[in-house]
């Protein structure tokens, strides 16, 4: 999801600030984001690395740990039960539900309409999240946390009855699969930025402050913390992919070939 790019740079915020809380390096009272438009907390280059590290281990430990598992299991489990089965290669998430009932056991639909349900409210935490980043840190603009939920459950649940009720299930499974289709048509829009930016020094400078021990001069260094140039290689080759991908999903779904 787009929006997830958002929350992962900020829930990094306040790790960085405990850091440095905990380290000595700033007081607990220095506000954490903005204030009138100017940043009051900035991290020192210690929270910085620490934080990469940990958020380094963090992603790489849940990518290929749990996440892998999980996407294994899925791909594993509808290779079995739905491959070479009739209406399998058409179903959608109402048919698909049927055939796990009858393939393998109905407690198998159970807990597909469960794992939806879950994933529908992990989404709409995610949305709220990033949604309340975007609002506070760009916007300046911030709403008490019961009203900001009920603004965005509401937009996340409302269309969905309506459609249901107007058009059914096939409308509803539609517009889901129109969703998905919006949502990964941002994607490239969204991280040619984050792309652009971490390649470049000019982004990627922190700002340290040194005390000469011989006249007590403060002096500024400037740590270039940009991408490495293979890390940068790698990042441009998948954002192409993502967007040729994109291009294709898009041509095939004008030429009625793709749904």
């Amino acid at each position: 999801m787009p929006h997830s790019l958002f929350l992962g740079s900020g829930v990094v915020q306040s790790r960085l600030k405990d850091f440095d809380v905990t380290s000595g390096y700033v007081e607990s009272t220095v506000p954490l984001g903005s204030n009138g438009g100017e940043v009051e907390y900035r991290p020192t280059i210690h929270a910085i690395r620490s934080c990469m590290k940990y958020s380094i281990v963090e992603l790489a430990l849940s990518l290929f740990t749990f996440a892998l598992f999980v996407n294994s299991s899925i791909l594993i489990v509808a290779g079995a039960s739905l491959y070479d089965v009739p209406g399998g290669a058409d179903a959608d998430l109402f048919g698909i539900y049927k055939l796990l009932k009858s393939s393998i056991a109905p407690a198998a639909g159970l807990i597909f309409a469960l794992a939806l349900l879950l994933s529908g409210i992990s989404a709409g935490i995610v949305c709220t999240m990033a949604g309340q980043m975007v609002s506070e840190g760009m916007l300046n603009w911030s709403i008490k946390p019961w009203l900001r939920r009920v603004i965005t459950r509401s937009i996340s649940i409302i269309p969905s009855i309506i459609i249901a009720a107007a058009v059914g299930k096939e409308g509803l499974d539609k517009t889901l699969t129109a969703s998905q289709v919006v949502l990964s048509v941002i994607l490239p829009f969204v991280s040619a930025p984050l792309v652009w930016f971490t390649c470049f020094n000019k982004y990627m400078t922190v700002s340290v402050e040194q005390t000469s021990e011989g006249n007590g001069e403060v002096q500024i260094e400037k740590i270039p913390m940009r991408n490495h140039w293979a890390l940068s290689i790698v990042a441009v080759l998948v954002w192409l992919l993502i967007t040729v991908m994109n291009i294709a999903l898009l041509v095939l779904l004008g030429l009625g070939k793709a749904s």
